[in-house]
C-alpha cells in the first residue's frame, strides 16, 4: 500500500464530491445476501432464467475484483455471508452511471447493485446490474496476496484487513461463535443460570496469578483486573444459585506466547451437589458434542494428529503419570532430596525458593509429562499445596479432588470439588498470605468477606474453569491462540 496510490484515492474522493456525488451516503438497503441469491437460484439453469426471469433483487458489499470489457464488466462483490458476480453494461444502467463507475470504483469499494439473476455463457450465477452506486470509497488499497510468516503480524495489528482477504480467517471465528453458543447451549440445557461477576476487584482471587493494577480516581483506591471468577461465582452459589456460569474475560499478568495471551476467555461453572468426579463425565459429554456438532465428528484433526473425543477420556493421577507417561523413578516421588535432584538433572528451575514436595513434583509434572499428553487425557490427585481452592480428599489430605484436562500437549480446563469449609479456607489463605509477604506475586490474598461467605454456608459443589480460546485452537486447527483471538494483544508498532 503505497502513499502515492492512497493520495490518488483521496484525490478521487476530491473530485466525486466537486462533481456532487457523496463518496460515503448512508440509507442503503438490501433485499438479499449472496448466500440467500445462491440458495434459492443454484439449482436453476441458463434456460430456466430465460423462461421465467427473476425479480429485481439489491444486494451490497465490498468490490473484490473488476474486469473490463468496454462498454461492459463482470465485478465481485463480497458480503458477510459470501461472493457474487454482477454483470455491469452500460445499456442496462445508463452511460452516465457506466462511465461514473468505470472513472471510479475501484477493489475495496463498497458498491450497492440492483438488478435480476441470470447464469452466464460460462453458466455462472450472477446478478445482471440495472442499477449501480457508491456506497464508501475505499482509499486505501487491500493487500494483493496476505500470506507467510513475514506477513503474520500486520495480519494481527490490522485484522480488518485480514478478515477481508483470508475467508479462513473469518470461517476460524465464526466457528468460535459457534463454539461459544454451543457451550451457553450445553449447560443451560442443564438448567444452569448465566451470570455477570465484576471485572474490577478489591482483591484478586480465584487462581494463582499475577494480576493487572489500576487506580479509582473517585473513591482513591486500588483496583486489580480480575485474574479470576471463581470467589464471586462461589458467593454465588452461597446465595442459592446452585448452577451457575460465566463466559468472560479474565487478565493475568504474564508473558505472551502461542498459548498465552494476557487478556483472554474461559468459561468457569459450578454445580451444587456434585464433585469432580461429576464434572468429569460432564467435560466428556460437552467436549464431544462440540467436536461432533463443530466439527461433524468426534474425532478432530490439529496439527495433523487426529484427537479423539469420544467418551470415555484417558485418566491419570498425577503420581501414575510421572511415572508411566514422564518416566520417573518412583523414589523421586516420595524423598524431597531426589524429587530435587532430578528436577535438576532435567534443568528444571523451580518458580520459588523452599518449596514442598507437592510443589515441586507439579513442576515436573509440568516439564516432562505435559506436553506428552496429546489425546484427551484427566489428570487427578493434585497436591494440596498447589490447589488452595480444592477440597482435600478424605483418604489422603496431601492431595485434593481435582482434575486437570490436557489435550495435544497443553491444560484445556481445570476442576475441583469446592472446599467449603471456612476454617479449613482460612488457614489456606493465610498460607497464601505468608507467600505473598515473601515476595511471590501469584500467591493469593486473604479474603475476608469470602471466609464471611463461606460461614454462611456454600453446599458441597464442584467447579470448573475451561480456557475458551485454547478450545477454539484445537476446534478450528489453529497453532497459535492469537489465530484465535480478534485483537490480540502486541508490542507497540515502531
Amino acid at each position: 500500500m503505497s502513499d502515492q496510490y492512497t493520495e490518488q484515492r483521496k484525490e478521487t474522493v476530491d473530485r466525486l464530491r466537486a462533481e456532487g456525488v457523496n463518496p460515503y451516503p448512508n440509507e442503503i438497503h438490501i433485499t438479499k445476501t449472496a448466500r440467500e441469491i445462491r440458495a434459492e437460484y443454484d439449482s436453476k439453469s441458463r434456460e430456466d432464467f430465460e423462461k421465467n426471469p427473476t425479480p429485481d433483487f439489491a444486494i451490497a458489499g465490498r468490490l473484490m475484483a473488476v474486469r473490463l470489457f468496454g462498454k461492459a464488466a463482470f465485478i465481485q462483490i463480497q458480503d458477510r455471508t459470501g461472493k457474487l458476480q454482477v454483470f455491469v453494461e452500460k445499456n442496462s444502467i445508463s452511460e452516465d452511471k457506466f462511465k461514473l463507475f468505470k472513472s471510479n470504483f475501484e477493489v475495496g469499494d463498497f458498491v450497492w447493485v440492483n438488478g435480476n439473476v441470470f447464469r452466464t455463457k460460462t453458466e455462472e450465477l450472477s446478478l445482471h446490474a440495472k442499477d449501480i452506486k457508491l456506497v464508501t470509497k475505499s482509499v486505501r488499497q487491500l493487500p494483493e496476496k496476505w500470506h507467510g510468516l513475514t506477513d503474520v503480524e500486520t495480519r494481527y495489528r490490522q485484522r480488518y484487513v485480514d478478515l477481508i482477504v483470508n475467508e479462513q480467517v473469518k470461517e476460524t471465528f465464526k466457528k468460535r461463535s459457534q463454539i461459544i453458543q454451543t457451550i451457553r447451549n450445553f449447560l443451560v440445557e442443564r438448567d444452569f443460570f448465566e451470570v455477570e461477576t465484576p471485572m474490577m476487584h478489591t482483591i484478586p482471587g480465584g487462581a494463582m496469578a499475577k494480576p493487572f493494577c489500576t487506580h479509582h480516581n473517585a473513591l482513591d483506591m486500588d483496583l486489580f483486573l480480575r485474574v479470576a471468577p471463581e470467589l464471586y461465582l462461589k458467593r454465588l452459589v452461597v446465595g442459592g444459585m446452585e448452577r451457575v456460569f460465566e463466559i468472560n474475560r479474565n487478565f493475568r499478568n504474564e508473558g505472551i506466547s502461542t498459548q498465552h495471551n494476557p487478556e483472554f476467555t474461559m468459561l468457569e461453572f459450578y454445580m451444587s451437589y456434585a464433585t469432580y468426579e461429576d464434572l468429569i463425565k460432564l467435560t466428556e459429554e460437552m467436549l464431544h458434542r462440540l467436536a461432533t456438532e463443530v466439527c461433524g465428528k468426534s474425532i478432530v484433526k490439529y496439527q495433523d494428529v487426529e484427537l479423539d473425543f469420544t467418551p470415555p477420556f484417558a485418566r491419570f493421577t498425577m503420581k501414575d503419570s510421572l511415572m508411566k507417561v514422564g518416566k520417573v523413578p518412583a523414589k523421586v516421588l516420595e524423598d524431597k532430596n531426589e524429587a530435587l535432584k532430578y528436577a535438576k538433572s532435567q534443568n528444571i528451575e523451580l518458580k520459588k525458593k523452599d518449596e514442598g514436595m507437592g510443589a515441586i513434583l507439579a513442576e515436573i509434572f509440568e516439564a516432562v509429562v505435559e506436553e506428552r499428553l496429546i489425546q484427551p487425557t484427566f489428570i487427578t490427585e493434585y497436591p494440596t499445596e498447589v490447589s488452595p481452592l480444592a477440597r482435600k480428599n478424605d483418604q489422603n489430605p496431601d492431595v485434593v479432588d481435582r482434575f486437570e484436562l490436557f489435550v495435544a500437549g497443553r491444560e484445556i480446563a481445570n476442576a475441583f470439588s469446592e472446599l467449603n469449609d471456612p476454617t479449613d479456607q482460612a488457614e489456606r489463605f493465610k498460607a497464601q498470605a505468608a507467600l505473598k509477604s515473601r515476595g511471590d506475586d501469584e500467591a493469593m490474598y486473604f479474603d475476608e468477606d469470602y471466609i464471611r461467605a463461606l460461614e454462611y454456608g456454600m453446599p458441597p459443589a464442584a467447579g470448573e474453569g475451561i480456557g475458551v480460546d485454547r478450545l477454539v485452537m484445537l476446534l478450528t486447527d489453529s497453532p497459535s491462540i492469537r489465530d484465535v483471538i480478534l485483537f490480540p494483544l502486541l508490542k507497540k508498532e515502531v
